[in-house]
């Protein structure tokens, strides 16, 4: 649908309309009794034929303590003032709605009010009228908060780069008006402010740990509630660096998709080199990103990603799409074909989604990211050209009760030819669908709790050569995916170009609790507030989950989930700790470098055999280097990683890990025994 310029005035008919009256008793006999004042049911409609970008449909809700009936409808034009539908989603008690069409009309001055008939194809119907009360479907609130020093883009100049579609409006664009656009009653909240960073000089890299403290203690709005309210963050830089642009945060809990945050000092602030206006195009990707992240918040999945999940509606994937919710650089013709005809919106069947799917689907701390998007059909090859297997570094595929599930992906060229991938392509969740199926239980999708947008570093996949990467699927935004004993079935689908590479079925099995100790454990152990400590690698704020792996450590020492609870214990306490307090600064907790050697010895350091089987080799890896780094380079104690990297080697070659690998690690032993020197 094209732009439509309409004012909002007296000949602007979209947007909301409340109940007037009806004709009939449909109601009282729909709940079998009398209806009075207090317990009438609410009619509200939402209208969609004139505005920006009118999508030709119709939407409408009715709920009362008893019940509740959500239907949408697509339109054609019977004359300038009237329409006709079929109704073609319904959500609720549809039992109760037997209606298939509507048939709309606007009645003339002075009533002005919108006459409804639903029908189902025979002489039984039910007619409303409806008075209009807003042009917008729905109200919105954002926050921007930035970091200090950071110029949060809240606002583009649509002609400022010379690549853009010749019948554009040359305007001052707004995020807010982006948003109005797309039918939403935006406001700013109050809270919004610049956040200072209490000590100057120090790195001020984000984790995701951070950020979910920060978006849970200072965001004005936030509530364990679902509410049409968004938090933007507006920050320097990832902890992974420059690679990350943005994220949009997700949730165990009832909070899904009211955050995200972006991170000016990233790829997003680099030009080409030789772009004719590098300002112009900093400005546009800064905006492009925040309108993306944003996009998220309201439950918009990415253009090519439409096919995935469960339906609201069949829909199809859409990678040339010219919408915010699509990458630049992934259509065809790459960043510049994308921007020449882009008009600064979203797609139509984004637009169909944001203004007339269930208010639940689509409001800030309600459905789930990514709910209700659809996975259709996989688009499988009949050769494939990688092989993708699905494995654990371990002897057998039994895990202990409450030991969370740590498993391996290996992705291999199978082709005769070189081919290029992503660094990043088995750590992009976002491109990837994980099942999990536990027997005699339908099976769950696995979504993360963070949604990246990565600058893409292409690498080349020598034919045979494989990649590698490990995937934590114990817990997800849903919660703990595997937990209780049984056998689970694991299989992942990575959705790349033109084809979909699905592993291997991977069956394992979680055993029962050894005796009542780890049963006492086990009901604070499995909470979302012990899921997202462990996700995110430790937390300064979730006092409660630090207490509770401080037991099962203490308690537990000679089962493998001490190994994860030290880990999540100590990692905060390798690095500088960003919180942001209750007075609105950043307060930097200094790295407690040798508490946290303590703290990992027992499973890191003195039972690297067990640590490496239940971390997986990736994972150990990963933790033996950041704290050796820490050790290293804040407690200015080389010899000391030196000795932390040479148990690594040892570990893993006794593990009978790639040759390549162990060379490298001893390269770094070697490194730091030349720091000392």
């Amino acid at each position: 649908m094209a732009f439509v310029s309409c004012s909002e005035d007296a000949n602007r008919i979209s947007g909301l309309w409340e109940l007037d009256h009806a004709e009939d008793l449909f109601r009282d006999k729909l709940l079998n009794r009398a209806e009075t004042a207090a317990d009438a049911v609410q009619e509200t409609l939402r209208l969609d034929v004139d505005g920006p970008y009118p999508q030709m449909a119709v939407s409408g809700a009715w709920k009362h303590p008893q019940l509740y009936i959500h239907w949408t409808a697509k339109l054609a034009a019977l004359g300038p003032s009237a329409w006709e539908g079929q109704i073609f989603f319904k959500d609720g008690d549809t039992s109760q709605f037997p209606y298939t069409t509507v048939n709309i009309a606007l009645e003339a001055a002075p009533s002005n009010l919108l006459k409804v008939i639903f029908s189902n194809g025979s002489s039984f119907t039910h007619t409303s009228y409806y008075r209009w009360t807003s042009p917008y479907f729905h109200p919105v609130q954002f926050e921007f908060d930035s970091e200090a020093g950071v110029t949060p883009v809240l606002a583009i100049d649509t002609h400022a780069h010379p690549n853009h579609p010749a019948t554009l409006p040359n305007e001052q664009l707004t995020i807010e008006n982006v948003f109005r656009r797309a039918g939403f009653d935006v406001s700013i909240s109050e809270g919004a402010n610049s956040i200072p960073t209490s000590e100057a000089g120090l790195d001020v890299r984000w984790s995701d740990a951070e950020m979910h403290d920060a978006m849970q203690r200072h965001w004005s709005q936030f509530a364990n509630v679902p509410k049409w309210a968004l938090w933007v963050f507006f920050a320097s830089l990832y902890e992974e660096g420059p690679s990350v642009g943005g994220i949009m945060f997700d949730s165990i809990g009832p909070q899904h998709r009211q955050g995200t945050a972006l991170f000016n000092r990233s790829f997003i602030s680099v030009p080409a080199e030789g772009e004719s206006h590098p300002k112009a195009w900093v400005e546009r990707m800064k905006f492009w990103t925040a309108c993306h992240e944003m996009g998220h918040g309201f439950n918009l999945a990415h253009s090519w990603q439409k096919a995935l999940g469960e339906p609201w509606i069949p829909l199809r994937n859409e990678g040339e799409a010219r919408s915010f919710m699509n990458y630049p650089y992934s259509v065809r013709g790459g960043e510049t074909a994308f921007f020449a005809n882009f008009e600064y919106r979203f797609s139509d069947n984004e637009l169909l989604f944001m203004r007339h799917a269930p208010e639940s689907f689509v409001q800030m701390g309600n459905a789930e990211w990514f709910d209700h998007h659809g996975f259709e059909q996989h688009r499988l090859l009949a050769k494939p050209a990688f092989e993708l297997l699905l494995r654990a570094n371990r002897e057998t595929l039994r895990f202990e009760f409450m030991e969370p599930v740590v498993l391996e992906l290996k992705l291999t060229n199978r082709t005769s030819e070189p081919q290029i991938i992503d660094r990043r392509i088995l750590a992009d969740l976002d491109n990837m669908t994980i099942i999990v199926k536990k027997q005699g239980k339908t099976a769950r999708k696995i979504s993360p709790f963070v949604h990246y947008i990565h600058k893409p570093e292409h690498e080349v996949l020598a034919p045979g050569q494989s990649v590698y990467n490990s995937l934590f699927i114990a817990v997800g935004k849903n919660g703990w995916e595997v937990s209780e004993p049984g056998d689970y079935t694991v299989q992942v689908a990575l959705h790349f170009k033109h084809e979909d590479i699905v592993s291997n079925p991977l069956t394992i099995r979680v055993e029962p609790p050894m005796d009542r100790t780890e049963e006492f454990l086990a009901q604070d152990f499995f909470t979302e507030a012990t899921a997202k400590t462990l996700y995110f690698d430790g937390t300064k704020y979730a006092e409660s989950s630090n207490g509770v792996l401080e037991a099962i450590a203490e308690r537990l020492p000679h089962r493998k989930v001490a190994v994860h609870a030290q880990v999540a214990l100590a990692m905060p306490m390798t690095k500088p700790y960003k919180l942001l307090g209750q007075d609105g600064r950043i307060h930097i907790i200094p790295p407690a470098v040798e508490e946290a050697r303590k703290t990992l010895a027992p499973s890191l350091l003195e039972n690297s055999h067990l640590a490496a089987g239940t971390l997986g080799h990736i994972d150990y890896r990963h933790y033996m280097d950041r704290l050796s780094e820490s050790v290293a380079t804040r407690a200015g104690d080389p010899e000391a990683a030196a000795e932390i990297q040479g148990k690594l080697l040892q570990a893993l070659a006794d593990r009978q890990v790639r040759q390549d690998v162990l060379a490298d690690i001893k390269d770094k032993e070697e490194d730091y025994r030349s720091m000392r020197a």
